[in-house]
């Protein structure tokens, strides 16, 4: 007979799945076996809580570790709040990595340049004899030197590329800032590549970052072949801290040849039950889109400065309906980053066709557009009708400088109030998840907790919020990340909940959440995470 032992974690609160707090959790076996005084009653507490809150562990419906991951170890931009900062940051970097051959870093904020365009020139400034290759905060948009166009061959006579712009000069000559896909490949494809070593240690850190932020499951949002096996190398040769499913990136001219390479990758990571319990790859992703920001986020209507006319998507509705289509029928999940309006429409038409098509499968398919940025209101039914879930990042529902700057003046008044809808679609009965889409943006719960229940930034405004209708109680915020994600993997039945039968994924908190003003929400600590009920890490 094997004895199983129980471990009582107490001496705090307990955020049960009614919304209610009781004093104690007992587990056994990797599972919750009660909660309140009837854990008490299984022994004396092991593990002291310290006066913190425990919760069903955090989930992240749409984050990118690796690539975060991987930006931990380079020139770090994010808090830079002027030009002449990332010039002078940049130039240390250089001047204390002098055997580094290209320079990379990022993200910096798109609002920070003039209009979200730097130009080489600036960075020049700072390094003139090596390639300089910056990555906005969008992820969609890259600025680079002189010396990285040269390599790149990138003159006045390189047209733009099919899926993307050389951003240019009034005389012609590119200024250093290109967007999307495309043309960020142009520099990309002169890059070295990273090792496994580094990739290795990117991957490592990333998860990291992600299990001392509170999260234990998490969305890879999109991944290459090689990413995957980085992946999947990584959980060979020790556990994982957090787990993954992995999304595979479905391009436009090249899906056709990946989908067998896809097929394998996720039949070899589901046969290894040492790698199956900590990875899956059950995912396709489509970038249906752009960016508002940049004018390539695809709109029903043309926006209001002319950039794009209506944006620039990078599929066809034929060409996306296909292609999801033939991965429904693979059986995979579909997830779809959308933010215009038109894109949306595009990415409900096509989930909406994949299910006509394909009868025999099982229904339960759980499709996810991430984002979800622009709905228009005709469109809101759609989600619930469909079982499509709204992945929404609650950190950018704010009146923030990218908003003020960059969005609102491209989309015009009544677009402007369309965005992140994440109550309206709730009201609705449609399943919401959240995620952070780090390193996009901050991967803290916390921090897009705060702004999903207020709609304001951390200075409190505006007053009121931006549009407060959509604004989510803390309660249903705090679900959208735990039992929203966990419907999104498919494992609601056994994950995402404090309630018995529940494998007892924790995260420890120094308060209590769900008592506090919102905007407070942002400044608590995370103090612990379990995972099954062993301990990942603790402050």
């Amino acid at each position: 007979m094997t004895f199983v032992s129980t471990t009582v974690f107490g001496n705090g609160s307990v955020l049960g799945a009614d919304g209610r707090t009781t004093s104690a959790v007992a587990v056994s076996g990797g599972k919750i076996v009660a909660l309140g005084d009837e854990a008490l009653d299984l022994g004396p507490i092991n593990v002291d809580l310290g006066g913190g809150s425990l919760i069903a562990a955090f989930r992240d419906g749409h984050v990118h570790p690796l690539w975060g991951g991987m930006d931990l170890n380079r020139l770090p931009l994010e808090s830079a709040d002027s030009v002449e900062e990332i010039v002078d940051r940049l130039k240390t970097y250089a001047d204390t990595n002098p055997d580094l051959q290209w320079i990379v870093g990022g993200p910096y904020r798109m609002s920070v340049p003039p209009g979200g365009r730097g130009d080489a020139a600036w960075l020049d400034a700072a390094v003139p004899d090596r390639p300089v290759v910056l990555s906005a905060n969008d992820y969609h948009t890259m600025w680079v030197n002189s010396r990285a166009l040269e390599l790149a061959g990138i003159t006045a006579d390189t047209p733009d590329p099919e899926l993307g712009q050389i951003v240019r000069r009034p005389d012609g000559t590119p200024s250093g800032v290109l967007i999307e896909w495309d043309a960020l490949a142009l520099i990309q494809r002169c890059m070295p590549d990273p090792s496994a070593v580094d990739l290795d240690r990117g991957l490592r850190s990333g998860l990291g970052h992600l299990s001392n932020a509170g999260v234990l499951w998490a969305q890879e949002a999109a991944a290459t072949a090689q990413d995957g096996r980085v992946y999947l190398e990584a959980a060979r040769a020790s556990p994982l801290p957090v787990r993954i499913n992995i999304a595979w990136i479905a391009a436009p001219a090249t899906w056709q040849h990946d989908r067998p390479a896809f097929q394998q990758l996720t039949s070899e990571i589901g046969s290894d039950p040492g790698v199956a319990a900590q990875l899956s790859a059950n995912t396709i992703k489509f970038f249906a889109d752009g960016v508002i920001e940049q004018g390539t986020g695809m709109m029903l209507e043309p926006y209001e400065d002319g950039s794009h006319s209506c944006g620039l998507p990078n599929w066809t509705p034929e060409a996306l309906t296909e292609a999801v289509t033939a991965f429904d029928a693979d059986g995979y999940q579909i997830h779809i980053h959308a933010i215009g309006d038109g894109g949306i429409r595009m990415a409900l038409d096509a989930i909406e066709a994949a299910t006509r098509t394909n009868t025999a499968r099982n229904s339960d398919r759980r499709p996810v557009i991430a984002h979800t940025q622009v709905v228009h209101p005709e469109d809101h039914h759609r989600f619930q009708q469909l079982g499509v879930i709204a992945n929404f990042e609650p950190l950018w529902a704010c009146l923030d400088a990218d908003q003020t700057e960059m969005m609102a003046p491209r989309l015009g008044p009544a677009r402007t109030a369309l965005q992140y809808p994440i109550a309206s679609l709730h009201r609705t009965g449609a399943p919401i998840s959240f995620g952070s889409d780090w390193p996009v943006t901050s991967v803290n719960p916390l921090e897009g907790l705060a702004v999903a229940v207020t709609r304001q930034t951390q200075d409190g405004n505006p007053a009121g919020g931006w549009i407060p209708d959509e604004r989510l109680p803390i309660l249903e915020s705090l679900s959208a990340y735990t039992q929203g994600v966990a419907r999104q993997a498919f494992d609601d039945d056994k994950r995402g909940s404090m309630a018995v039968g529940q494998l007892a994924d924790f995260t420890l908190l120094e308060a209590d959440i769900t008592s506090m003003d919102g905007l407070d929400i942002a400044d608590v600590a995370v103090r612990g995470t379990w995972l099954a009920g062993r301990e990942v890490w603790r402050a």
